[in-house]
């Protein structure tokens, strides 16, 4: 059976306490960083043209782990504090299904 969204919160945040990383509080802006961090090694996974998913002895790497790396940051900040993240998405995709067909009209 697979896990809810909130279940996997709950275990990645456990999984970082038990580690250390809440040993000491970070700010918001240390969560923004480490997330953008994993994004950048994404990006440095594409440019190296290293594909999705390969493995490093038994270290999985490649642009889907480092974007993979930063949901479970995210998810983890959540899991910090305790807000439901099923309940988050649903609002915020509920509302992006009423939004005009690529709005905002901003060149990517």
């Amino acid at each position: 059976m697979s896990k809810t969204l909130n279940e996997w919160t709950k275990e990645i945040h456990q999984n970082a306490v038990d580690h250390g990383w809440w040993d000491e509080e970070r700010s918001f802006g240390d969560i923004v960083a480490l997330c953008h961090s994993e994004l950048s090694e994404a990006l440095e996974e594409y440019r190296s043209k290293n594909g999705e998913l390969y493995f490093n002895g038994d270290k999985p790497e490649g642009i889907a782990t480092e974007m993979i790396d930063c949901i479970i940051r995210i998810l983890d900040w959540c899991g910090k504090m305790g807000i439901d993240a099923e309940q988050i998405m649903e609002i915020k995709h509920s509302y992006n299904k009423t939004r005009p067909y690529r709005h905002g009209g901003k060149a990517l």
